[in-house]
């Protein structure tokens, strides 16, 4: 029997990441949004594609969250973009009605899943799912470091036109402009990227590595990243629902490591079939350090905003 997954949100990074996941085939995919017939349409048109791709994984669209009930893994992409003249605090505010009558619903329906947020703001949203829902800190989980870790990649591997999969990266702290790419720590094929760049060239993939959602965004003109988002997400599906023990950067409630005490932000853990089976506490700088612990009190600032 194949596990469930819920996707909340029929939007292109919650669409994308139900299609990534029921093409794999080792979940059936409940998709939800609050739009009638789109995540119906989206799902069947889904269906349709599993004798093409030899999937035998079930779709289903819903309005409600009965057909998600069982639910292993919920993965909430729920929200609205930032509007012209909308402040942070209103996005904020705005995405905070919406992901908590999500994190309600889910709990009615799947009292032992594990949620996995990728909603934003991404660290916030994440906070206020764990609050609302009572979960134990394992079990709520945010998708940042892995995408931001993943452009990071990218940059380096087309700078030195060398594979991917030969890449390694890291970065740390908050999904956003306070984020810490540990550029030390990168390495390809295990030589460090400072041995094979110049410093210039090193500084210049950090930055873009921080702006990287924001030059895509300036791109699309309309609509921002989601087939990257959406990869992102499904690897750590897959790290829960097949026990994979990844050591993978996520974002997650701290109770001391890093000398920071309840407010979640992106560190290394180890994803498996509970969660965030272990937070790996890796020694940094104190430049680093400082850094991390700047980009965990913006995320402080905005829990105290939404009072929680």
């Amino acid at each position: 029997m194949r596990n469930k997954v819920t996707v909340v949100g029929a939007g292109n990074v919650g669409a994308t990441c139900a299609q990534r996941i029921a093409e794999k085939g080792y979940a059936d995919v409940v998709l939800v949004d609050i739009v009638e017939g789109l995540p119906q349409g989206k799902a069947l048109d889904m269906l349709q594609s599993d004798p093409l791709v030899a999937s035998d994984a079930k779709l289903v669209g819903a309005n409600s969250y009965e057909a998600t009930a069982g639910s292993a893994v919920v993965v909430i992409t729920s929200g609205i973009a930032r509007k012209p003249g909308m402040s942070r605090d209103d996005l904020l505010l705005t995405n905070m009605k919406i992901v908590q009558g999500v994190t309600e619903n889910i709990v009615k329906h799947s009292p032992n899943c594990i949620i996995v947020m990728v909603a934003n703001p991404l660290d916030a949203m994440t906070q206020l799912a764990l609050h609302v829902s009572k979960f134990p800190r394992h079990r709520v989980v945010g998708m940042a470091g892995i995408l931001d870790t993943a452009r990071m990649r990218t940059f380096i591997a087309q700078e030195l036109n060398v594979s991917v999969e030969d890449v390694f990266a890291l970065t740390l702290g908050g999904h956003g402009d306070t984020m810490v790419p540990l550029p030390r720590l990168a390495t390809v094929g295990g030589v460090p990227i400072t041995e094979l760049l110049p410093p210039q060239k090193v500084a210049a993939i950090v930055d873009r590595t921080v702006k990287g959602g924001g030059e895509i965004v300036a791109l699309l003109k309309t609509g921002s990243a989601y087939y990257a988002p959406s990869a992102a997400a499904v690897q750590m599906v897959e790290a829960i629902l097949l026990d994979r023990k990844r050591i993978l950067p996520c974002a997650a409630y701290l109770d001391g490591e890093y000398g920071i005490k309840g407010v979640v932000v992106g560190v290394p853990v180890k994803l498996g079939s509970k969660g965030i089976e272990q937070v790996i506490e890796i020694k940094l700088t104190p430049e680093e350090q400082a850094l991390l612990k700047k980009s965990a009190e913006a995320v402080k600032e905005l829990a105290q905003v939404m009072k929680i």
